[in-house]
């Protein structure tokens, strides 16, 4: 279970969903028509240890990721949020953003693999340890940042924008920010925390995508925790990392701050791609019910 002040790199804990996730974008990839491709996710896999080799190289059949019901789906999910975020980033460095905030970084590689501007600045907010395995593996593999990429190491349930703004962060330039897989690991009042700390922190024009996860029912979050044949043990282990409490609507939230803001589910925008995910069983559990993508814009 979660503890205040607990700590993780990136084999424990929260850091190791990172990995979990890299892993989910590595094999989706390799699917028919895939959603998105992140040819680095694979890197950052293999670097993690022989275990998760196995996993890619089908030595792991009775893997979690793996399974028609939970694996196969959430590969979809994965790939479904990295594309929509990647077109997101997209869309801001066309309307001239330059200033790139990644929350919760983990292993997210845009900085290395996305066609940036000159002048793009990508600052990554994570633990110190999360970040050196990223910096470490990528550089090992021959990989440069294609912008200028600044590591902030810091904990965000400590004074994260004081040690943006010693990396260089400018106050008055747009930023585009992203909160990809992080919200369930923060509790409630962090999450309004953060929420008013974009707020503050914002330029005019500047934007922040959102990946949102309604929490899990009582019944279905009790049974992951007492119950370990309720569910695949990722399903179980997660349960024990995230905060399952209702938080802000993201939506409402920064429209109340006079910002426009728009949100589609994750099944919706499943359909608008044409990836719907088809349920396999009857569990409350279906991501694509959980799960919502925000985009909101400062004016």
């Amino acid at each position: 279970m979660r503890t205040e002040g607990d700590t993780w790199d990136i084999n424990t804990s929260v850091g190791s969903t990172a990995l979990f996730v890299a892993a989910a974008r590595a094999l989706a990839a390799r699917g028919p028509d895939p959603l998105a491709v992140d040819p680095l996710a694979e890197v950052f896999v293999r670097a993690a240890g022989p275990e998760w080799a196995d996993l890619l190289d089908g030595k792991a059949a009775e893997h979690p990721l793996l399974d028609p019901d939970f694996g196969l789906p959430f590969q979809t999910f994965q790939a479904a949020r990295t594309k929509y975020f990647d077109d997101y980033f997209a869309a801001a460095v066309a309307a001239g953003v330059r200033q790139i905030v990644i929350l919760a970084a983990g292993l997210d590689a845009r900085a290395y693999r996305l066609p940036w501007p000159d002048g793009t600045v990508v600052y990554e907010l994570d633990r110190p340890q999360v970040l050196e395995f990223k910096r470490q593996t990528l550089a090992a593999h021959g990989d440069e940042p294609r912008a200028d990429r600044r590591e902030v190491p810091v904990d965000l349930r400590e004074d994260w924008p004081k040690a943006l703004r010693e990396q260089g962060f400018d106050s008055a330039a747009p930023t585009a920010w992203l909160a990809e897989g992080l919200l369930p690991y923060l509790p409630a009042t962090a999450v309004d925390q953060l929420f008013a700390a974009v707020d503050r922190t914002s330029a005019p024009g500047s934007r922040i995508a959102i990946e949102e996860l309604d929490p899990l029912p009582d019944q279905a979050h009790t049974a992951l925790l007492e119950d370990p044949d309720s569910a695949p043990h990722s399903w179980i282990d997660w349960a024990h990392l995230i905060y399952n409490e209702q938080r802000s609507d993201a939506v409402e939230w920064f429209a109340a701050h006079d910002w426009y803001a728009t949100g589609i589910t994750l099944s919706d925008y499943l359909d608008s791609v044409g990836h719907r995910i088809e349920p396999t069983s009857d569990t409350p559990l279906s991501l694509p019910t959980l799960a919502r993508l925000t985009t909101a814009v400062r004016p």
